[in-house]
């Protein structure tokens, strides 16, 4: 290798692309580690409904970042920084490569980039924020938004509460967009030689078709018995980030009589595609990565290659 930057591979895609697979093929064939990017996997318990894999798995493929809090406290992208740099530094001092690797596209930005400086939430505002919502919708708050800072309300759906919510939370206490801010921070590039890998689908239809599939399979497992121990064992609402995590919530709002239960299935689908489709908007948008099809048959193969392609080079 020639870089005077060590190597790292940032292993990204939307929902049910075939990332874990994907990755754990590289840890059997080149010297690598893997990190996790997901900010529901690092809930504790919470198993089913995130795609964890299983304990089996992780004894032989160790995933660093999994299983870090519990589901009533908060993580966010500042912190997942900080821990995947310390992560990644062990790794590449142990004369290994870190694999980074899930979907969640705000937490790869911010390891490419930084985060600018926001201000800290404000309990108070939220709550009003949250009554205000109950009120009139989040459709109306995502209105209210795109008065206040147009640039990023055209990047977030309507529904996108916990993104609309805190969105406004900074407008409001610091009196400037959060775009503006945003695009004013200082970046902070990270000091690896990153090779980015998009795994994304050839024909959106078989994705949806996968998403279907994996979701009934989360049902089958458990998932409605996992969200009730949850419930039991932590004090927990709709409004902490792990129950807004797409299928616990509408779970939740099912078992609490929120959605008639014959609905639960198909919304819980339609949600997980509501988020691949933003996952692959931000790969399409943000992200300077080289684009893997991950319906195809080879993909495993085909991203190994170009991974110890890159750390030969």
């Amino acid at each position: 290798m020639t870089s005077r930057l060590p190597p790292a591979i940032l292993l990204m895609g939307p929902t049910a692309s075939g990332k874990t697979a994907a990755a754990m093929a590289l840890c059997d064939r080149l010297p690598v580690e893997l990190i996790s990017v997901d900010s529901a996997q690092v809930f504790i318990d919470m198993d089913i409904g995130t795609a964890k894999p299983d304990a089996a798995t992780l004894a032989r493929y160790p995933h660093r970042l999994i299983d870090l809090i519990t589901p009533e406290e908060r993580y966010s992208a500042a912190r997942f920084r900080t821990d995947a740099l310390a992560a990644m530094a062990e790794i590449t001092a142990a004369g290994r490569v870190p694999v980074l690797v899930g979907g969640t596209m705000l937490y790869f930005r911010a390891l490419l980039d930084g985060l600018a400086e926001l201000p800290q939430a404000d309990a108070e505002l939220r709550a009003s924020l949250d009554a205000e919502a109950a009120r009139d919708g989040w459709p109306a708050m995502h209105a209210r938004l795109a008065r206040l800072d147009p640039a990023t309300a055209a990047r977030l759906p309507p529904n996108d509460s916990q993104r609309i919510q805190r969105a406004l939370e900074v407008c409001l206490s610091s009196g400037r967009p959060m775009s503006e801010l945003l695009a004013t921070g200082e970046r902070q590039t990270a000091p690896y030689d990153f090779l980015q890998i998009a795994l994304l689908p050839s024909q959106r239809s078989a994705l949806h078709e996968r998403i279907g599939q994996r979701f009934d399979a989360m049902l089958a497992a458990g998932l409605e018995d996992e969200v009730a121990r949850l419930r039991q064992k932590y004090r927990l609402d709709l409004g902490l980030p792990s129950m807004r995590c797409v299928g616990y919530r509408q779970v939740w709002e099912a078992q609490d009589g929120l959605m008639p239960r014959h609905e639960m299935r198909d919304r819980g689908v339609f949600a997980t595609r509501q988020l691949a489709k933003r996952q692959i908007t931000w790969l399409g948008n943000s992200f300077a990565a080289e684009h893997f099809d991950c319906l195809d048959s080879a993909l495993v193969d085909r991203v190994a290659a170009r991974v110890a392609g890159f750390l030969s080079a």
